[in-house]
């Protein structure tokens, strides 16, 4: 038998050598590394509510974690490669999105979609949007963010937040609205975004007080400047932009308002300086120093107060009226949104303090430092 001409030969070892090019690349490339489940929508909202008394059915840790745990009908909970969906009954996984090769920066859902950032190298770098019922991926998009950004978001709001700026995306779509960084001289302390705009606290070498502003959520324009003296030794948390501005300084809160910048009211913060904002229909709530504040965003007065050791998530709809849960000593209590009226409660033996607790038909979740629980 005569040997195959050389041509056959070359043929043959550059067939083999693309071969191990392209197996190669395929185990080094981002399709590798990513594992990506999708699921069915879920078929309606859970139905029920909390029983009297319940106790832990599922816990999950989570870091980062999204403020909003609960989206779409899903629990979002991140870890350190990427973020998973979990029935909230079960805490069963029902989808999932990770990446082998890189690290979540950030994690955040609003507008029934889950937003997450990605470092791949020395920074975070890429950013992914996921149909937060289904997984199904809406977008992704290059980033250029520092690796110690963190996300928040509101309505059709995403907030990138670094200490030297911040940057606005359009979270159902993959534009960077605008940016924005400090003057020179100045750090940024924290910023918050919310429906009255996104707000920033800065503290200027030139100023012993801090500067406030409040930027418009869609184009960053400003919409005003407030100093904000601060006592000796006295720190400051900006605490959130929804409906009115709210900052910590020190043993107290400032509320102020969205349109003006007008200081409309001042609450205690807790014995260690703690305090949390959120904001429910018609009202903000302010949780410090074990009490629950509700106040009007348009006077400032006062609503109704009642005992708490953390914030409620979303309202439930329950007929003309809406429920919040909130956490406490020794369980959940269900109140009425508008008037803080206890209409039942969930007992639980050795509830953790703080956190925020959301109600799903039957479960509440309850969102901690470290993760997640959930309560049946």
């Amino acid at each position: 038998m005569s040997r195959p001409p050389l041509r056959v030969w070359v043929w043959t070892a550059a067939t083999v050598a693309l071969a191990v090019v392209a197996v190669l690349l395929w185990r080094n490339s981002d399709a590798a590394a990513t594992d990506s489940t999708t699921a069915l929508p879920p078929v309606g909202a859970p139905a029920g509510t909390p029983a009297g008394a319940v106790s832990e059915a599922w816990a999950v840790p989570g870091d980062p974690r999204a403020a909003d745990v609960v989206e779409g009908g899903r629990v979002l909970a991140g870890s350190d490669h990427g973020v998973r969906a979990l029935e909230p009954a079960t805490g069963q996984e029902v989808w999932r999105y990770t990446r082998a090769n890189a690290w979540l920066c950030g994690l955040t859902t609003t507008d029934d979609v889950v937003v997450a950032v990605f470092r791949t190298e020395d920074r975070c770098d890429e950013a992914v949007a996921l149909d937060a019922a289904t997984g199904v991926r809406a977008w992704t998009r290059n980033v250029n963010f520092r690796a110690d950004m963190s996300l928040s978001s509101t309505d059709r709001i995403v907030l990138a937040h670094a200490p030297t700026g911040i940057v606005t995306l359009d979270p159902t779509g993959n534009n960077i609205r605008w940016r924005y960084a400090p003057p020179s001289g100045c750090e940024l302390l924290g910023s918050a975004a919310g429906d009255a705009g996104v707000a920033v606290l800065e503290r200027c070498a030139e100023s012993a007080a801090l500067r406030l502003r409040l930027l418009d959520g869609f184009d960053g324009d400003e919409h005003w400047t407030r100093d904000l003296p601060l006592p000796g030794g006295a720190d400051a948390e900006l605490l959130g932009a929804d409906q009115l501005v709210g900052v910590r300084v020190g043993d107290r809160v400032e509320l102020l308002s969205g349109p003006d910048g007008t200081l409309l009211t001042t609450l205690a913060a807790g014995p260690d300086g703690a305090a949390r904002q959120s904001a429910t229909d018609g009202a903000v709530l302010v949780s410090a120093g074990g009490t629950l504040t509700a106040v009007d965003p348009v006077s400032g007065r006062r609503l109704w107060e009642a005992p708490a050791t953390g914030l409620p998530g979303e309202p439930v709809p329950d007929g003309d009226r809406s429920r919040l849960t909130v956490p406490g000593d020794d369980g959940f209590v269900h109140r009425d949104a508008a008037t803080g009226e206890q209409l039942d409660r969930s007992l639980v033996p050795g509830l953790p303090a703080g956190g925020t607790a959301t109600a799903v038909g039957g479960t509440v979740l309850l969102r901690l430092p470290d993760g997640i629980r959930a309560y049946r």
